[in-house]
């Protein structure tokens, strides 16, 4: 069965968009004509061409959050013993846009005899591997509502740590934004006007005034070479961290920054430690954890680290001398992976270590938001005040003057 968009009429005249499963458009128009629907248009929805759309910035990350909400309630729904395909009608009737094409082409899947797990990796650019294979050890063990719940926490923790950082530089990037927008105003269409008129009257400016004036003139003259200038920084930068080179870089430099470098770490940390610990309470062997905590985590360092902890493990080397081999993990998280392993409770002492973390980086980055946000405060009053100095010390000499 394939997946369709649509545009239609109801009886009572109101517009109507969304998609249908069938076999072929005609058996499509078919079905909506039967639910009393006037078809204006139709067409197949391409699996593809949702993946390339879910892949931006904002839209992958509502996918995320769906899916961490889907899978709780898929888990609920089975839980209750609603059949399986039932249940994924249910998540993809509440939903819309690219995720409800994403679950009725799951749900056609399971619909033609596939398992959940075959139909989830078939879109691999939309669900992630943990989740793929945390399914299949669910449906293979018979208890697929049960790794759902515990996948559906994970996601849950992820997106809650996440969030937390981000929630935290919002304002501060506000105030940066902001400010930088009010002192170019007003050094390109408040101060100019101002200061033409003032010359005429005062021989000398004052220094304020005089270094406003050549900031001013600045950005009148080369305010386009500037701005070109730094369009071309950024798309450098961006170009740059694209590469495998340059993100391994970038992720270095990052983890050593003095104050955003163990947050960083610990963030990190708290993320790997969450993925491995739900895998291995799935029944999924350390080494296959750590290799989907390999592929599911972005940092570049800690890719590295996993791989190469990964391969030496598998070898047969021992849990910590593999880890702390790598340099990339702290001697704490070192010594819960020896430790766990050795007393067989490894999943319950990284979800420790992941709360412990987790905790750590909310207070790191709640104190961090505290300190930035008056110490920008400051800057952005020395700047002003700078300005109505430059603005108000020449208005002041003229009156003298006059």
């Amino acid at each position: 069965m394939a997946v369709f968009h649509y545009t239609g009429v109801r009886p009572d005249s109101t517009i109507i968009r969304g998609t249908v499963s069938a076999d072929t458009p005609r058996q499509a128009r078919d079905q909506l004509r039967g639910e009393g629907v006037r078809v204006k248009k139709i067409g197949e929805a391409s699996t593809d061409t949702t993946s390339k759309k879910t892949l931006l910035p904002l839209s992958f990350h509502s996918f995320r959050v769906q899916w961490a909400t889907a899978v709780h309630e898929l888990a609920m729904m089975l839980h209750a013993g609603i059949p399986i395909l039932d249940a994924l009608d249910t998540i993809a009737d509440q939903n819309r846009g690219s995720f409800r094409v994403a679950m009725l082409n799951v749900r056609d899947q399971v619909a033609s005899g596939s398992s959940l797990a075959d139909a989830l990796a078939g879109q691999p650019k939309l669900f992630d591997a943990a989740s793929v294979h945390m399914v299949e050890v669910g449906e293979n063990s018979g208890t697929l509502d049960t790794v759902l719940q515990q996948l559906a926490q994970f996601k849950r923790k992820q997106l809650t740590l996440r969030n937390s950082v981000t929630t935290a530089l919002v304002y501060p990037m506000f105030l940066v934004c902001f400010g930088t927008a009010a002192a170019v105003f007003l050094m390109t269409s408040v101060l100019p006007p101002l200061l033409e008129n003032l010359e005429e009257t005062i021989e000398v400016l004052p220094w304020p005034t005089q270094v406003a004036k050549q900031l001013s003139n600045l950005l009148l003259n080369y305010g386009w070479l500037l701005a070109c200038l730094l369009v071309l920084t950024l798309f450098t930068l961006v170009s740059t961290s694209r590469t495998e080179r340059g993100q391994l870089y970038w992720h270095q430099k990052l983890l050593k920054t003095p104050i955003l470098g163990p947050i960083a770490v610990k963030q990190g940390v708290s993320r790997i430690a969450m993925i491995i610990a739900t895998l291995s309470r799935s029944g999924i062997e350390l080494t296959k954890a750590v290799e989907l905590a390999e592929r599911s985590t972005s940092n570049r360092v800690f890719k590295g680290a996993l791989k190469q902890f990964g391969e030496r493990i598998a070898a047969g080397e021992d849990v910590s001398d593999a880890l702390a081999e790598s340099g990339a993990f702290p001697p704490l998280a070192v010594r819960v992976f020896s430790v766990g392993q050795e007393s067989g409770k490894l999943d319950e002492m990284l979800f420790q270590l992941a709360d412990d973390y987790d905790e750590q980086v909310a207070t790191a980055s709640a104190r961090l938001t505290a300190l930035l946000e008056p110490a920008l405060i400051l800057i952005l009053a020395a700047a002003v005040g700078f300005l109505l100095l430059a603005t108000i010390l020449p208005i002041l000499e003229a009156g003298n003057v006059m």
